[in-house]
């Protein structure tokens, strides 16, 4: 792709208050509400389900889990359905909102009910597992769908910029519930050791029932969606009156539109950007915590490490918001790129010095939090900065189709690259089983690098030797490649940001006349 004519002027819609206008409060908190249960079977599919899985299958099996966020990367091939089908008398977003709601609810009560048995025997069901929360991915992303194309039209014009920090606030506060919080409360460990005087062979709050009572929380939150108006009072000028297409026709003109959109060169290079810019950190993002536990990291000390984000994550995005309100939202997200590739190498650092003796140290549990709360700040500061030049870029005739277009091709590049790099652990990594004292060593020098080799080995009463980790390997080809990808980036990212807001629209301003 040739280099692009940018322009020198930003007219990326700066905002000229720093205060959320009063009016667009309840909107604001009602779309913070939307994004959090959005988070939360994200937080699921993407973090708590992978870890709990990994105690039972390898690293590739856990990467044919990681299918199940895949709708998360192919929503805009029906976003366009979102745009253009609605009810009237429901509204364009309430019309899909409001039923998707309903029906993942209901999804997660069922799932509550099941996911136990499931989960016994989690290699004969992966299948089954994976399927379950495909649907249940499919219908959030569905909803997030609406949401977006909503956050448009719910704030006034000038609080547009405050749909970024309702997303970042509410996707995080999803997000680490499901994924940090859950896991903490979760292990029986943690409990027993910061939070109970007599250890149980269990956590305080179980997985089923943990699905069950977010679907009543779905539920609850779309009765209330259902007594808002579509449009708020003080923004009822802006809603479009007159016939408009509807059916095929309707679904035919948005998919037009988005066309014309993915056909300007400036799309198509943000579109690049998207597709290879989370490389850099994905062994780091999937695998670490995974290896620490393999290392002899405690379980209810990693729980105790990873609850800490989640205060910090909080307030990190109400001050990423701020830094990426302004009229260069894409410079922080490369600060933050860096910072991940940091903490990318923080992280081989710290499991390649994991204590030989297996007792971590208070200096080695703090080194870790640090690394983690680095890692989190700095993907904080990416999410925000790129919702927010969404949000500037989008055009509202499409918003939901727009943004999710956007989103979704952010996401893919986040999931593609995950299935490679954890089959690459496994490839890149050998393991031997080694025969003990006094047997005969014909029956062993297997690979061990899969859990069923493992438990063969153990079951045989050898000891499985790792002679070469992939970890290490697959993480330092992420980090060069990142390097080299952000040269890359800085150069281009300048020039998109100062890019005046009619080049991302098809329908274009007719020129001053001379």
């Amino acid at each position: 792709m040739g280099d692009l004519n940018f322009g020198q002027t930003s007219t990326l819609r700066p905002r000229k208050d720093d205060n959320l206008p009063a009016v667009d409060r309840p909107a604001f908190f009602l779309l913070v509400l939307l994004y959090m249960l959005q988070g939360v079977p994200v937080g699921l599919a993407f973090g708590s389900v992978p870890f709990i899985l990994k105690s039972h299958l390898s690293y590739a099996q856990v990467g044919i889990f990681s299918l199940a966020a895949y709708p998360y990367s192919l929503k805009l091939l029906w976003s366009p359905i979102i745009d253009a089908i609605f009810y009237p008398k429901l509204g364009r977003r309430r019309s899909w909102i409001i039923p998707v709601q309903l029906f993942s609810g209901l999804t997660l009560i069922f799932l509550g009910l099941r996911i136990e048995t499931l989960l016994e025997r989690p290699e004969e069901n992966l299948t089954a597992i994976t399927s379950a929360f495909f649907c249940l991915v499919f219908l959030c992303a569905t909803q997030d769908i609406a949401v977006d194309g909503w956050a448009l039209t719910i704030l006034s014009p000038s609080a547009l910029s405050f749909a970024s920090t309702a997303q970042t606030i509410g996707i995080n506060t999803g997000y680490f519930s499901s994924f940090t919080v859950f896991l903490a409360f979760n292990s029986p460990e943690f409990a027993n050791k910061y939070l109970r005087k007599v250890p149980i062979d269990a956590g305080l709050v179980s997985l089923n029932g943990y699905l069950k009572f977010w679907g009543v929380m779905y539920l609850l939150i779309t009765c209330i969606v259902m007594v808002v108006p579509e449009y708020p009072r003080h923004l009822a000028k802006y809603q479009k009156s007159g016939k408009r297409s509807t059916g095929l026709r309707a679904i035919a003109n948005v998919y037009r539109s988005m066309f014309q959109v993915l056909k300007l060169r400036n799309v198509q290079l943000l579109i690049l950007i998207h597709l290879v810019c989370k490389i850099g950190f994905q062994t780091n993002e999937a695998a670490t915590n995974l290896k620490l536990l393999e290392r002899g990291f405690l379980k209810e000390d990693l729980a105790i490490t990873v609850l800490i984000d989640f205060p910090f994550e909080i307030i990190f995005g109400y001050y990423a918001a701020r830094w990426s309100n302004g009229k260069s939202p894409l410079t922080p997200w490369l600060y933050g790129y860096l910072g991940r590739l940091l903490s990318a190498a923080l992280a081989q650092f710290l499991v390649y010095n994991f204590p030989a003796n297996g007792e971590v140290t208070k200096g080695y549990f703090v080194a870790v939090i640090m690394q983690h709360l680095l890692g989190s700040f700095m993907l904080t500061i990416q999410f925000v900065s790129i919702c927010a030049f969404h949000t500037n870029i989008a055009d509202p005739l499409i918003g939901g189709t727009y943004m999710t277009t956007l989103n979704t091709l952010s996401n893919f590049g986040g999931q593609w690259p995950r299935i490679i790099v954890l089959s690459m652990i496994d490839t890149f990594t050998v393991s031997t089983c080694q025969a003990p004292e006094g047997a005969s060593p014909l029956e062993y020098g297997f690979s061990c690098v899969a859990d069923a080799g493992k438990e063969l080995c153990k079951a045989l009463g050898g000891l499985c030797e790792t002679t070469r980790d992939g970890y290490y390997y697959t993480n330092t080809v992420c980090i060069v490649l990142g390097l080299l990808i952000w040269v890359w980036l800085k150069k281009q990212v300048g020039g998109l940001q100062s890019l005046p807001i009619s080049s991302w629209r098809v329908v274009q301003v007719c020129p001053r006349q001379k």
